[in-house]
């Protein structure tokens, strides 16, 4: 069961799974509401969660934090 959007913290990092893209991400700040700016490691691009989701949650989607 994925976590809900308002679980993240910041620090932490997650692996994102939506729309057949697997992303590990890392919160780097909150900004508004379930608006999260993002870094994804794998390519150490800078993003926002609402970019990311911003087409919808596919039937793949879950969201997990990596320990």
């Amino acid at each position: 069961m994925p976590l809900a959007l308002d679980n993240l913290r910041v620090g932490r990092i997650y692996l994102l799974v939506n729309q057949g893209e697997v992303r590990k991400i890392e919160v780097m700040a909150w900004i508004s509401g379930e608006n999260f700016r993002i870094k994804d490691l794998d390519t150490l691009e800078y993003y926002t969660l609402h970019e990311l989701l911003q087409w919808g949650k596919g039937k793949d989607y879950d969201l997990e934090e990596l320990r």
